[in-house]
């Protein structure tokens, strides 16, 4: 089993202002943890820089266009109320998108069997024409269009388990049943998002968790609401919107996750991309917000990512 991990320090200069949660620190953080000699094996290389044809995927031109020109030449320009941009936020935003299409190359060429793309800024947020959330563009709808464009891919998996709701991705597949997408996060809470019977063209599957929920609601959604689906749907790429901000750590919700979760979840999606999509299986980065529980929680998920 061969795990790829893409990374570049063009991510730790997407600046946000003081205090904001979303920060370079947290992927110091995950570098520190993934430097341990556990992860020797991990496969680690330099994240290219994405075609920025591959954005009109899932955003069209007009858009694209106005984030670029947001782009401040200096210091800091407000996106939206809790979304900045810095003068490398379009190149780190650019590279992000290329990880995570080369990580859909990786897996159709056989290159690795499952790949983490340690990025940022975010992606899942980020409907068709409007950045927020601390999000631009949609990586995760990116690479899944991405398959669909190069590789030919009939259905893709997106699976969500950051604790607020992809609204942007929903957004984007909404009537798309080609896409796949299964969401368990915390609600009531950001965006408001993400009811059950918000069902698309019956391709859109949300698992709403209750605030102060834990473990065994989460595994509970898992079993019954998103792991049926991907049976149901069987898909040629499953990718997930892996954001670790359920952990009970986290400053920004309320769901009281562990990395054991997380263990689990990971291998529980192995085993669907083994049974449906020859393993092939991409992971990219979205929120998580305390630092230690952002740290372990993705060692763990890479982790099992290593173990097959």
């Amino acid at each position: 089993m061969t795990t790829r991990l893409y990374s570049h320090p063009i991510f730790l200069e997407h600046i946000t202002p003081p205090g904001h949660p979303e920060r370079p620190d947290r992927l110091r953080a995950i570098e520190r943890v993934l430097d341990d000699e556990a992860f020797a094996a991990l496969d680690r290389r330099e994240a290219p820089l994405g075609d920025e044809a591959t954005i009109l995927y899932c955003h069209p031109r007009d858009f694209v266009e106005r984030v670029r020109k947001a782009i401040p030449a200096t210091g800091l320009a407000q996106i939206d109320t809790d979304t900045t941009a810095s003068p490398k936020t379009w190149q780190a935003a650019l590279t992000a998108i290329g990880a995570a299409n080369a990580a859909v190359d990786d897996v159709f060429a056989g290159d690795a069997d499952n790949v983490f793309v340690a990025a940022r800024p975010p992606g899942h947020h980020a409907e068709k024409t409007t950045a927020m959330g601390f999000c631009l563009f949609n990586t995760a709808a990116i690479a899944a269009r991405h398959a669909q464009e190069k590789h030919g891919v009939e259905r893709v998996a997106i699976v969500d388990w950051d604790v607020h709701h992809g609204n942007g991705t929903q957004d984007i597949f909404w009537d798309d049943p080609s896409v796949l997408y299964c969401s368990t996060h915390q609600m009531p809470l950001f965006p408001g998002t993400g009811a059950k019977n918000e069902t698309g063209a019956g391709n859109i599957v949300n698992a709403p968790l209750a605030p102060a929920t834990g473990s065994d609601v989460f595994r509970e959604a898992f079993r019954t609401r998103v792991l049926p689906a991907i049976d149901a749907f069987a898909p040629d790429l499953v990718i997930i919107s892996a954001g670790f901000d359920a952990h009970h750590r986290d400053p920004l919700a309320e769901i009281n996750l562990t990395e054991d979760d997380f263990d689990w979840a990971t291998g529980q999606l192995m085993d669907s991309a083994r049974r449906h999509s020859a393993n092939r299986l991409v992971s990219l980065l979205e929120g998580g917000y305390d630092l230690h529980g952002l740290a372990f929680s993705v060692a763990a998920h890479v982790g099992r990512l290593m173990k097959g």
